[in-house]
């Protein structure tokens, strides 16, 4: 009896099983496309933030109304009709694209329903998180942080106004999945085309079903990598049809390119990203004439050079976010974050540097200066040399190697307390000629680890120590050191005790900006106190030694500035790119208490760097120093360009003179002009083209 209820039992299941939904094809549509329009619509939801008004009272409700994040966001879907971009519709077909090419390679709709959602969810929020802390959106670039390597970090720069976010998206996440793997074991329709891999032959509509999810595969998967990779070139079918629906590219701001267009589309005009294009003229020929002209005239410089660069050991120091926070609108202290580093500016050779980057941005400042290149020469669409490039690149020359030819792999070495793998660090520096790098997690770590208060960061102080200990190990050469400092690194969360600039706070700013910037004001008192300390160290040592200082770029905090800032302000923009950067020699060294003009230093962007040092420290140079040297005399700075005055300008960089002010391209000398055509082409055949000057004496120095 027992037995047959269990047969009943099982009978009952197997009747009702058999008789479960099929749920059919409208409905999947239906299913479609609700998910793809939300998903459109939050998506470029994370791209807006409330806007803030100096004088809330002076500005109409009409004007707050269409600024507001809901403003903004229905006049992205609305100019559908009242302007006749279809922006809004252009996302809604790439991401339909996205997620049919899911459902027919998966071939399961429910999952592949789940995996999209999963998919744009962390998308979104992940770009929410990114542009409140750089005002930058995702990229791709992005992906090769993660991928190299860095995913357990990433929860560490969740500010903690996003956690509510993320909590919240995980439980959507949760539920979406949940309900998901529901539907799939309620949806008799196992299969969104009828397939069979095992008896593909069986009958003519066994072969028809399989067919046609073969075509469907291979169309959706084809015409989603040909939008991708001709997206990003002019005149090519998808930049032409994304052209007709509205889509405007801003290369040179992926923010704007973002707001305007939407996230999917900036991210994967990014995705295919071109190096350089090849300049006119470059040929072989061309690089050795280049290479004999610049070699000539370094024989001529160096005939008044008295050293060579290898006779001290130069200390590169990226100082995390370092800058003067007075200098930026709105911001005011009683008392003086960087008395020190101010008054060494007086008396050393200094300036301003001007970052590639507001907020972020690194390691693309970094890279200028190990190497020289600058990043305006690049493409617009290269967002990252680190993740981009220098992995693809069998060699690459950098300002290291310069000791490394002297001494051997012992010549130089590199520091940076955090984790190795940060934009491929480890595997770049390897490539770079660096004999060693040292890490929270290399082996052997790095050795003073110590931070202050509550931060989560190593201080200044402990990254100076370490370089220190390195410079008494008894090695009996001069080397390279790199030193990339974290101290400074946002998030800025009130770590510190004791922080008299909460009290020496005298502007006008409120809420979490008040908080970050008095927070950060602390961090670059710390510095300037360790780095007075570590000089005065440096002058004790009987070895010559300089020092090359700078901030890479200014912390994403001052939100008041920024929109207070129009794109159209050429030199208002810039100042919010420019951060503080010295070179100093110690007491043992020939260069002690040099200071080179003012009216030459007073402005300079990284890439120039390694022949300002040279030139400080009267050591003497290859031809490749001997160019830098001579277009910095004629462009003081260059970078990406920082407004929409610059994007207009012509070549879409942008250019300071010697007093700071923005130079358009047409205004530069005819000498800076072909000065900047011969950089050009050095940076193409270092880059993408031949490689043509590795095979001569273009970088070796004396």
């Amino acid at each position: 009896m027992l037995q047959r209820a269990f047969e009943r039992i099982f009978n009952t299941t197997r009747d009702l099983w058999q008789k479960r939904l099929q749920f059919s094809y409208a409905f999947y549509s239906i299913v479609f496309v609700v998910s793809t329009a939300i998903t459109v619509t939050v998506m470029q939801w994370s791209m807006y933030s409330e806007p803030s008004y100096d004088d809330p009272s002076a500005v109409d409700d009409t004007t707050k109304m269409l600024g507001s994040v809901k403003g903004q966001l229905t006049m992205f879907v609305s100019q559908m009709w009242l302007q006749n971009k279809y922006n809004w519709l252009l996302n809604f077909l790439v991401l339909g694209l996205i997620y049919l090419t899911m459902i027919f390679v998966l071939n399961r709709f429910w999952i592949a329903t789940a995996l999209f959602v999963t998919i744009m969810i962390t998308f979104t929020v992940a770009n929410r998180i990114k542009i409140g802390l750089r005002n930058e959106p995702i990229l791709p670039s992005d992906l090769n942080f993660i991928t190299g390597g860095n995913g357990g970090e990433i929860g560490s720069f969740i500010p903690k106004d996003s956690q509510p976010l993320v909590d919240a998206a995980v439980r959507l996440l949760l539920a979406v999945v949940l309900t998901c793997i529901f539907l799939q074991i309620l949806d008799r329709r196992t299969c969104v085309i009828p397939f069979h891999w095992r008896h593909p032959f069986r009958n003519a509509q066994t072969v028809l079903g399989n067919c046609t999810r073969a075509i469907a595969v291979v169309v959706s998967v084809a015409t989603l990598f040909s939008f991708t990779w001709n997206l990003s070139i002019p005149g090519s079918w998808s930049y032409t049809w994304a052209a007709r629906m509205g889509d405007s590219p801003q290369l040179w701001n992926a923010m704007g390119d973002a707001q305007n267009n939407g996230p999917i589309m900036n991210f994967l005009r990014l995705a295919h990203v071109k190096v350089m294009d090849k300049p006119e003229g470059y040929s072989k020929q061309t690089m050795e004439d280049l290479a004999a002209e610049y070699a000539k005239q370094a024989e001529s410089t160096n005939q008044n050079r008295a050293t060579n660069l290898t006779d001290s050991t130069v200390i590169m120091i990226l100082s995390e976010s370092f800058s003067d926070p007075t200098r930026v609108a709105g911001v005011s202290f009683s008392e003086d974050p960087m008395p020190n580093i101010r008054a060494l500016k007086d008396s050393t050779t200094s300036g301003l540097m001007l970052s590639t980057g507001y907020g972020g941005g690194t390691a693309n400042i970094e890279y200028q200066s190990l190497t020289g290149l600058s990043m305006s020469m690049f493409d617009d669409s290269m967002q990252s040399m680190y993740q981009e490039l220098v992995p693809h690149e069998k060699q690459a020359y950098t300002f290291n190697q310069i000791w490394n030819a002297q001494f051997g792999e012992t010549g130089s070495i590199a520091f940076h307390p955090y984790y190795k793998g940060m934009y491929l660090r480890d595997s770049n520096y390897k490539k770079f000629g660096f004999d060693q790098f040292l890490t929270l997690d290399s082996q052997p770590e790095i050795t003073h680890q110590d931070r202050i208060d509550n931060s989560i960061y190593v201080s200044d102080a402990a990254s100076y120590r370490n370089v220190l200990d390195t410079l008494a190990d008894g090695t009996s050469h001069s080397r390279f050191i790199q030193l990339v400092t974290i101290q400074n690194h946002m998030p800025y969360s009130n770590w510190y005790a004791d922080n008299q600039f909460q009290e020496a706070d005298t502007s006008t700013l409120a809420g979490d900006e008040r908080q970050n910037v008095e927070t950060y004001a602390k961090g670059v008192n710390i510095t300037d106190q360790a780095t007075t300390e570590f000089l005065n160290q440096l002058d004790a040592l009987d070895e010559p030694v300089t020092v090359i200082f700078y901030g890479d770029h200014l912390p994403g905090i001052y939100d008041t500035a920024v929109s207070g800032t129009p794109l159209s302000d050429a030199n208002g923009r810039a100042s919010l790119y420019e951060t503080d950067y010295f070179i100093w020699s110690n007491q043992a060294s020939a260069s002690a208490e040099t200071k080179l003009d003012q009216q030459e230093t007073s402005y300079t962007s990284s890439n120039f760097f390694m022949s300002l040092a040279a030139e400080h420290m009267n050591a003497k140079v290859s031809a490749y120093l001997e160019l830098l040297g001579e277009l910095h005399q004629q462009v003081p700075a260059l970078s990406r360009a920082v407004s929409t005055v610059d994007s207009q300008s012509g070549d879409n960089k942008t250019y300071l003179s010697a007093d700071g002010n923005v130079v358009p391209y047409k205004s530069l000398s005819t000498k800076a002009k072909k000065l900047l055509k011969d950089y050009e082409l050095v940076q193409y055949d270092l880059t993408a083209g031949k490689g043509y000057l590795n095979d001569t004496d273009f970088f070796k120095v004396g």
